[in-house]
């Protein structure tokens, strides 16, 4: 099966550093992942390549980005879902558009478990951000004991479906499956799991949203990716990319996993 057989969705790596690198570190990793890409003469047309750094790092990425024209996005890893106001420690959608970013994080699992996030949020959340004329990746997935009692793919429907609550046909939007329980475990899901979420993902997305937004809308699989599995995931027709946590700290393991093409001889 031909990778990306949709010449409609181009495959997205990215890079979610989480609460890792402050900003120097930060316009180092930047600076040197993008030697090693065009040392390695990687088509940014043909696989796109995004990072998420914290918020403290976002103007640091912006210049450097700008300023060498580097062929690399960029998005923040949460907003909130209110524009202004009495709501310390917020970051709002505004901000981080006036920053440049193009995506956004929204209901990571680390979101969800550790500040109780809850669908409703979330969903207010994708607002905001296509509000602000960001690209939310909308992130969805189960805990052991969600796959153990429901089963796959059942938790991550119902988020998907209530993140999209307000969400119109014209949006432009990328879902990312994140199992829990293989995140950070070293125990990833099978290429076949991921592919069967994803799947049921997209079926939604034609449902709630129609046919031609559920043929161009990427899907991403998150969930202990690395430079040795990538391929068998992204050989898989409803996968277009991978949300990547610890290895994207690695900027050798990091431009491994971006240059899966060459892992599948293409």
């Amino acid at each position: 099966m031909a990778v990306n057989d949709n010449p409609r969705r181009t495959p997205l790596i990215a890079g979610n550093w989480k609460m890792n690198l402050d900003h120097l570190q930060a316009i180092a990793f930047v600076q040197k992942l993008a030697w090693n890409l065009k040392d390695a003469k990687h088509d940014f047309s043909a696989v796109e390549v995004a990072v998420f750094p914290p918020f403290t790092d976002l103007r640091s990425v912006q210049t450097l980005v700008s300023a060498d024209k580097l062929p690399l996005a960029y998005g923040a890893q949460d907003l909130s879902a209110r524009d202004s106001g009495a709501y310390t420690g917020e970051i709002s959608g505004a901000f981080l558009s006036q920053l440049e970013c193009q995506y956004v994080l929204i209901g990571h699992s680390e979101r969800r478990t550790l500040h109780g996030e809850d669908d409703e949020q979330v969903a207010a959340k994708v607002m905001a951000a296509l509000k602000h004329n960001l690209v939310p990746i909308i992130c969805v997935g189960e805990t052991a004991a969600d796959l153990e009692v429901h089963g796959p793919s059942a938790v991550p429907v119902a988020q998907l479906k209530a993140a999209l609550a307000g969400v119109s046909n014209a949006a432009d939007i990328v879902v990312a499956y994140e199992p829990v329980w293989a995140i950070g475990s070293g125990q990833a899901a099978t290429p076949e799991q991921a592919e069967q979420v994803a799947a049921q993902l997209r079926a939604v997305l034609k449902d709630t949203l129609g046919e031609d937004v559920a043929a161009k809308t990427r899907i991403l699989y998150g969930g202990s990716v690395k430079g040795v599995n990538i391929a068998g995931y992204m050989r898989e027709p409803n996968v277009d990319g991978a949300l990547v946590g610890g290895a994207s700290l690695n900027i050798d393991e990091f431009s491994s996993i971006v240059r899966f093409q060459k892992h599948v001889g293409l």
